[in-house]
């Protein structure tokens, strides 16, 4: 895989604080890259970092291969960016700010690529309303339309999700599924939503107290093979007596009269809810439990951190 964005040994201390420690992560082309830690963990830190917002201490950054560098910011211009709310002027139209925007990043940036933009994050018919009307949605759709302005390759997304109500977390979701697939774009995404991040990252990095953790394909580190699903029934005193004899004795962790746990891929749970009806047991719930929320609870538990 062509690597895009990489970092070696990546450190940053603010005073006695060491926000990155010895952070080393690659990003590959094509990518959805999901970033993740507690509060304080260190991802807004190395995002400012990938952008030349703040500088390490120590560490490489490579861009294509490129290493960044302050003496030379190049290497920028194919990466868009929206770190946590996006800065506009709320006096002004939506069409104003993109076009603000435009002209700082490139005076030569044509109006039908404006529209083009607003069209793809779903603006188009409210670029002529001032920003201040806007919903939180709608503001965040507009970062990311400034971000994309330039057409990078690369979008490095910090919390693009915050304060959105559940319709407008599914929307930019969708959205930014799309963007990778449909539009070819390598996207970097924070987020403490991780449901959100389960649903989108091809692969994902976990850092906690600046460290790297954990970094893989998402499918990969949430093995199927290892979910635990639980199983809820009426109160049955022997149901335990039928796992004795089964293939899902194998599988099975706890039981008591009214539920039970298995480790199990989520795939088979229909065969397993038809076993237990035909053997005359009231399935109430079957569900699984294990998540990434629990894969990242399990890693990162000792400690929570504060910015």
């Amino acid at each position: 895989m062509e690597k895009i964005i990489e970092t070696q040994n990546l450190t940053k201390s603010f005073k006695d604080f060491k926000a990155v420690d010895n952070l080393s992560f690659a990003i590959n082309k094509g990518d959805i890259y999901g970033f993740l830690g507690q509060n304080g963990a260190g991802k807004s830190t190395t995002m400012r970092m990938l952008l030349g917002l703040i500088f390490p201490d120590s560490g490489k950054i490579l861009i294509n291969g490129k290493e960044f560098s302050n003496k030379d910011r190049s290497l920028l211009k194919n990466i868009g960016a929206i770190i946590e709310r996006p800065d506009m002027y709320g006096y002004l139209s939506g069409w104003d700010n993109l076009k603000i925007f435009a002209t700082l990043r490139n005076k030569n940036i044509p109006n039908t690529r404006l529209y083009e933009v607003l069209e793809l994050v779903g603006l188009k018919g409210r670029e002529k309303d001032k920003v201040k009307a806007y919903s939180q949605g709608m503001k965040q759709r507009l970062g990311l339309a400034i971000a994309l302005i330039h057409q990078p390759d690369i979008l490095i997304l910090d919390e693009p999700t915050n304060g959105l109500d559940p319709q407008g977390i599914a929307d930019m979701r969708t959205l930014i599924i799309s963007l990778n697939k449909d539009h070819n774009k390598t996207i970097i995404i924070s987020s403490h939503l991780l449901y959100e991040i389960e649903q989108m990252a091809t692969r994902m990095l976990i850092i906690h107290k600046g460290k790297k953790v954990v970094d893989g394909a998402t499918i990969e580190l949430l093995n199927p093979d290892e979910t635990l699903v639980e199983v809820k029934i009426e109160p049955d005193k022997n149901w335990d007596t039928l796992f004795a004899d089964s293939v899902w004795q194998q599988k099975l962790n706890h039981i008591d009269t009214q539920s039970a746990v298995l480790k199990m891929n989520p795939a088979t749970t229909p065969e397993l809810n038809n076993w237990l009806v035909k053997n005359g047991i009231r399935v109430l719930e079957i569900k699984s439990k294990h998540s990434l929320e629990d894969y990242f609870i399990s890693l990162t538990n000792d400690t929570v951190t504060k910015n």
